[in-house]
């Protein structure tokens, strides 16, 4: 059986003592309760940097440049009714107050913790990912 293919982006948001940002899907929808990196799906048409910038914006009130982007790794994981592609970038640099606006918790978490939080399993791997980064 063939799935649909879902790209989606996300962002690996890091602090100035190297802490990564996750939010915690809100209640109402799917896999509400997990943290995850903040990101989204891509638009049609619409390049995963340029995704991403709309998406930050859009979830945390902050602007990014595509420029501070930098491309980390990627997640590939086959869930029951899609398959997930989804890159993630890192982002130390952006601009404005960092302020939910849809009404999910975030955590600035250490690396070496990220998997204190439950997470999609698609996000898992990156969260191991990252922890053994340098």
């Amino acid at each position: 059986m063939t799935k649909p293919v879902l790209l989606v982006v996300a962002a690996a948001l890091f602090d100035a003592g190297g802490r990564i940002l996750l939010a915690q899907r809100p209640e109402g929808k799917q896999l509400a309760g997990l943290w995850e990196f903040p990101g989204g799906k891509l638009e049609p048409g619409e390049a995963p940097e340029a995704a991403l910038v709309r998406e930050l914006e859009e979830e945390l009130s902050i602007t990014v440049n595509e420029s501070s982007l930098e491309p980390l790794t990627f997640a590939s994981f086959a869930y029951p009714d899609f398959h997930l592609i989804m890159p993630l970038y890192g982002c130390k640099e952006w601009s404005g107050f960092l302020r939910p606006r849809e009404g999910q918790a975030i955590a600035w978490v250490e690396a070496s913790r990220l998997r204190d939080y439950p997470a999609p399993p698609a996000d898992l791997p990156l969260f191991d990912w990252l922890a053994r980064r340098p």
